[in-house]
């Protein structure tokens, strides 16, 4: 009679600050055994690199289940992967939409609950030093930042609006795009997100318009301050993309960008999400 072997987590700590590495076997991590020290590693890092792990699409979803529980693009959506790329021909439908993505940003700042974290694997990679992905800890970056600085910002208050994030790709949008833009909608958003676990992040990035009750040139340099601190080199890791890797990386408390590249090189990312769990607040 043999005896079943507990399977144990292996990882590595890629940046003091942001980032582990994961070096257990595909199925290990589809066992579902490790999900819950997943789960604990990635809220403590911000960032979970699986090196060449060859998920397949089945996989990634089942994987992801292990998780937590499965979000669907749009309500009502089958359980399936998202092609995410900047080819018009691959995405008619988002590859300008996804022009946003170039910037720093949280997915979900027009939702009340954003998603927990996305899973994003790599198909095709775009030529060697573009393309990658970067991410930075905002739990991490609140934690640093001096008690003078905490204290000014604890109680401000910013509008987000997906509509922001245009102009930083296309400075003088037509106003019918604009509006179209508008029409996904905007909500205000605690600037120091005072989570559950008693940890605090910055909410900031590309979407954000104004800090309520400041002036344009005021809430320019409070959002854009902080985003110069929170994306320094002691907070963010860029990922450099091989075929079959897969990055989970914590929505709640980490901002991420892809890095530029050709849009019609190919480069293709699949990507699935867990549901949120925790509203802003």
């Amino acid at each position: 009679m043999s005896l079943a072997t507990k399977v144990e987590l292996k990882a590595e700590t890629i940046k003091p600050k942001i980032g582990s590495r994961v070096l257990n076997a595909k199925e290990e991590l589809l066992s579902g055994e490790i999900a819950g020290e997943l789960r604990d590693l990635l809220e403590a890092r911000g960032v979970l690199v699986f090196p060449k792990i060859d998920f397949t699409d089945d996989e990634q979803v089942a994987f992801t289940k292990t998780l937590g529980t499965f979000a669907p693009e749009r309500p009502g959506d089958p359980e399936v992967i998202s092609k995410i790329t900047l080819d018009v021909k691959e995405n008619p439908s988002s590859a300008e939409y996804l022009k946003g993505s170039l910037y720093w940003h949280i997915d979900g700042t027009r939702n009340g609950v954003p998603i927990l974290a996305s899973l994003l694997s790599c198909k095709i990679p775009s030529p060697k030093g573009t393309g990658n992905t970067g991410f930075a800890n905002t739990y991490s970056a609140y934690d640093d930042l001096p008690d003078e600085k905490k204290a000014e910002i604890e109680d401000l208050r910013v509008v987000h609006g997906p509509w922001a994030s245009l102009f930083y790709y296309e400075p003088e949008p037509s106003l019918a795009k604009l509006e179209g833009y508008a029409q996904v909608g905007e909500q205000e958003l605690p600037l120091v997100w005072k989570h559950k676990s008693g940890r605090k992040s910055l909410v900031i990035g590309c979407t954000a318009a104004e800090v309520v009750g400041k002036s344009a040139l005021e809430s320019a340099k409070i959002i854009h301050g902080l985003r110069d601190w929170a994306t320094g080199p002691d907070f963010t890791y860029s990922h450099e993309w091989e075929a079959g890797d897969l990055v989970i990386w914590d929505n709640t408390g980490t901002m991420h960008r892809a890095e530029p590249y050709d849009p019609t090189c190919g480069r293709m990312m699949h990507r699935t999400k867990l549901e949120g769990e925790e509203p802003f607040a």
